[in-house]
């Protein structure tokens, strides 16, 4: 079996809820996340993302790995004259690292919005520390556009952000 039939993106549901919360209520995981995820991360904020914040000016999925729930992948749209554009964000529960997993969704995900939207840019600034996830848009085709110098500071650590971008052909 490879793992293109592992993988699945499919639409968040009401069962995600306890996933939700364990798995985003895991420092390790929400080191690079942004800010405006809660901690701690309720069964109310599960509720929340799941019935209003992943569908406001978002495209979002689960990703599942033999059927059982192990991240989310999801663009965040554009207005005006940036519409054609969307950053990309993603995460996966740390028992699912280390198997490929989030380079499978991101690649399933990016095509996917390429082939179901108008967008035709899809960014990710990544922060400096988080190697992990450069690798992941390398390795899906994102190409290095420039560095935003310090432009983010979390939890007492500034640091400099790294753009990757990838275009539809």
């Amino acid at each position: 079996m490879t793992i293109n039939t592992m993988i699945i993106l499919r639409n968040m549901c009401n069962d995600d809820k306890q996933h939700l919360v364990e798995y985003l209520n895991d420092p390790t995981v929400t080191k690079y996340l942004s800010s405006k995820i809660p901690s701690p991360y309720t069964v109310a904020d599960a509720t929340w993302w799941i019935d209003i914040g992943s569908k406001e000016h978002a495209i979002v999925r689960a990703i599942t790995y033999n059927g059982v729930f192990c991240g989310v992948i999801g663009v965040y749209t554009q207005a005006f004259e940036y519409a054609h554009s969307a950053e990309v964000g993603y995460w996966v529960a740390k028992p699912y690292w280390g198997k490929g997993l989030a380079t499978q969704a991101l690649r399933l995900f990016t095509d996917e919005v390429f082939n179901s939207t108008q967008i035709t840019r899809i960014f990710n600034p990544v922060s400096e520390p988080n190697t992990a996830s450069m690798r992941v848009l390398e390795k899906v085709g994102y190409q290095h556009e420039g560095i935003l110098r310090r432009s983010v500071c979390k939890a007492g650590q500034c640091y400099d952000e790294y753009v990757f971008a990838k275009l539809k052909n």
